[in-house]
């Protein structure tokens, strides 16, 4: 009980103190925790937890890199930068939280967290890449409306449904 007040004193400490703001860092990730800690209480599985959590991550690559691109601030490793950048500030307050790490939350062999975590990476950035594709091949137009949101979310999605019965 000790533990839980003092992480909602945490919580409530970082979101309504007036501090200077690290951009989006230290909010994301006491969100992506308190969202784990209520997919827990929901009963779903980590695994699951981390395919979302892999999937914002990406989206929240692309739009830096898209960002910087329009403002015209590309410097050389952007890329790499901006995208180890945001997997470390996700992934190390997880650590640090104990959400990642416990040697029985594992799935095939690896962290569920961290496990969903890739898969909803690569999901997300293959199914917009996929998107980028099919617009091109249709003369630089999306098929559907919204279709440019769809595929990354349907395939988080079914992954998602996937992982539910794999894990059950």
């Amino acid at each position: 009980m000790f533990n839980k007040i003092i992480k909602i004193t945490s919580f409530l400490g970082l979101v309504l103190l007036p501090l200077k703001t690290f951009a989006v860092c230290p909010v994301c990730a006491v969100a992506v925790g308190a969202g784990i800690g209520l997919s827990r209480y929901l009963g779903i599985d980590d695994v699951v937890t981390g395919l979302w959590i892999g999937g914002l991550t990406v989206a929240m690559i692309m739009w830096t890199l898209d960002y910087l691109a329009r403002k015209g601030w590309r410097f050389k490793f952007d890329i790499l930068t901006v995208t180890v950048g945001y997997y470390l500030l996700i992934v190390v307050p997880l650590y640090f939280m104990d959400l990642i790490g416990h040697p029985l939350n594992v799935f095939w062999g690896i962290d569920k967290i961290v496990l969903g975590t890739l898969i909803g990476s690569l999901a997300l950035w293959g199914a917009s890449m996929w998107y980028e594709s099919l617009k091109k091949n249709n003369a630089g137009h999306a098929y559907f409306p919204f279709q440019k949101v769809a595929m990354p979310v349907l395939s988080l999605a079914i992954l998602s449904a996937i992982f539910y019965f794999l894990t059950k």
